[in-house]
């Protein structure tokens, strides 16, 4: 049963409408006092011992949050940074209180589709990724300074400060960032002070470089002085707004004064004896989850052999990726049918097209509106010991978002604005295909896959995300059955994945995810199965009630990640 929320900001608690399995977990998370030590799961070391850092002066898991958040923006710049936004999902345990904190990047005032539209009418992609053009308002600031303001019990100063001292100090980036670096040279040298920080001497720097950040160091601790008028007003703001409009951006400094964070009702569905919590719109990822959950709600997977469970799992994502692609927005903006998508009267609809055992092709599917999906976007989750939880994912959209390092500030822009529907029915960088709803508007937030979620059962509760494009949603809901089926963190992080996203109608998979019969079974239902390599990040915090302890795994793929119980 899932419920959908009223898309007004929220000024009480959240109200549940409890189903059996719903009632179970409340009342385990309910009776829960809290573990007693915290567990952060994040993808770079230096952010998770961050977190602890701010833990062990007196914080919460929302001033941890921020230590991490702020962190990763400094050494993952390919992934995130306060030139970007955030969504969040917080459980504060005082009152019990569900939240989803939408720090999600915003249009500018100044926006115009034809700028992004090509002479041959479709997406003019340099436009919408490069350059100050492709970058929406950031959000992360504004979040930062908000979650210190209304739940952490620290000084955002204090929250800051690891980042400040990492950025002044410097640290040395991994293979991944330079790799990154590596991948974006040929446009992070178009523009002066993307090149002077990523480029010394013109060339990729080589491991062991020490990257020292002084302007972004100067702009993070004007934050940690104003709260969010040090980014969106004064001097930051003038800094921006002036980089931007000089190499041909339209930011003007009404749109950085304009900027709200908004809070936001969670989405809640109930699986299996489970409650998952989850991210509304504007993310899509939410009602994704929650729509191809209500689907397999009706079947009994754990009865069936591997290729038949996955035929129908596939089937409901192609599903939900097809509404997804049409109906979704942002909730400011758009009316959404969510009651429907939502119902469980909508799902046994869709799950009677599912044919047991064969794939439906995408195309006969009613008609909606795809490059490979990335993994430019970053999550990390933390419990601290009282039982506080965040699941937060932040992005600047593709690597290093815009390539467009604003001068005398060090904050990388994002390329946001290729989220939007730019041409209705065109595919984005990850090969969404979205809708009117979807369309740019002035202070418009852009449709998300983010998903950042919590998994509440009756002994266990996991808080669970990973950056992916697209793939967000596919990975979210993986690591959620897997966690229903009873895998620890480090098995949910671990396991093979797989992917349908509706169009391109094929199923990306990783090496070794089926075995050579299950691959054989679903070739010949009519799925077209794709290799492709490992994708993902996820972070993910399991906290076990029965015996009250904690358990954190970051993604093996990749080793710069870490995920620590103290």
């Amino acid at each position: 049963m899932v419920h959908a929320p009223s898309w007004r900001i929220v000024a009480a608690s959240l109200f549940l409408v409890a189903g059996a399995g719903h009632a179970a977990a409340q009342d385990a998370l309910s009776a829960a006092r809290g573990p007693g030590h915290a567990a952060i799961a994040s993808a770079n070391f230096l952010a998770t011992n961050a977190g602890f850092e701010v833990l062990a002066k007196g914080g919460n898991a929302f001033d941890a949050a921020i230590a991490v958040s702020s962190t990763l923006a400094v050494v993952e710049q390919q992934s995130s940074g306060i030139g970007g936004g955030f969504m969040a999902l917080l459980h504060r345990a005082s009152d019990k209180r569900d939240v989803f904190i939408d720090a999600r990047e915003t249009a500018p005032k100044a926006v115009d589709m034809k700028v992004y539209v090509g002479k041959d009418g479709k997406p003019n992609r340099d436009v919408s990724t490069n350059g100050p053009l492709s970058a929406g308002i950031p959000g992360e600031p504004a979040g930062l300074a908000w979650m210190a303001e209304h739940y952490g019990k620290l000084p955002l100063s204090v929250s800051l400060a690891p980042a400040i001292r990492i950025a002044k100090e410097g640290f040395q980036p991994d293979k991944r960032f330079l790799g990154a670096i590596d991948d974006r040279k040929d446009t992070l040298a178009r523009y002066p002070a993307s090149a002077a920080l990523y480029l010394p001497d013109g060339k990729v720097p080589a491991q062991g470089w020490t990257l020292r950040q002084p302007d972004l160091a100067k702009t993070l601790e004007r934050i940690a002085a104003k709260g969010a008028d040090g980014f969106y007003k004064g001097e930051t703001a003038k800094l921006l707004v002036s980089a931007s409009r000089e190499a041909g951006g339209n930011w003007t400094a009404a749109d950085l004064e304009a900027y709200k964070v908004k809070e936001r009702e969670p989405l809640t569905v109930d699986y299996k004896g489970y409650r998952i919590v989850t991210a509304p719109p504007p993310s899509s990822g939410g009602v994704a989850i929650a729509e191809i959950l209500n689907i397999l709600s009706g079947f009994d997977l754990t009865k069936m052999d591997l290729a038949h469970s996955t035929h129908l799992t596939i089937e409901a994502m192609r599903r939900a990726f097809r509404d997804h692609n049409e109906y979704l927005g942002d909730p400011d903006f758009v009316k959404m049918p969510l009651d429907m998508l939502l119902s469980r009267h909508y799902a046994d609809g869709l799950r009677a097209t599912i044919s047991p055992d064969k794939a439906t092709p995408s195309d006969l599917l009613p008609t909606s509106m795809a490059p490979e999906p990335g993994m430019h976007t970053t999550h990390f989750s933390v419990i601290d010991a009282d039982g506080n939880m965040v699941a937060s994912t932040l992005t600047v959209n593709l690597e290093f978002g815009s390539a467009f390092v604003a001068k005398g500030t060090g904050v990388v822009l994002n390329d946001e604005m290729d989220d939007f529907a730019l041409v209705p029915g065109q595919p984005n960088a990850f090969g969404l295909r979205g809708a009117l709803a979807n369309a740019p508007e002035p202070g418009k937030r852009m449709l998300s896959s983010m998903s950042p979620s919590f998994v509440l059962g009756a002994n266990r509760t996991a808080v669970i995300g990973s950056p992916g494009g697209s793939t967000i949603i596919t990975q979210v809901l993986e690591g959620i059955l897997a966690f229903v089926d009873g895998k620890s963190a480090s098995e949910i992080t671990a396991q093979k994945r797989y992917h349908h996203q509706y169009l391109p109608d094929r199923v990306d998979v990783e090496d070794g995810v089926f075995d050579a019969a299950t691959t054989k079974t679903l070739v010949d239902m009519g799925h077209v199965l794709r290799n492709r390599s490992p994708w993902g990040f996820m972070n993910v915090v399991t906290w076990d009630h029965r015996t009250n302890t904690l358990d954190a795994a970051s993604d093996p793929r990749r080793p710069s990640g870490l995920g620590k119980v103290q």
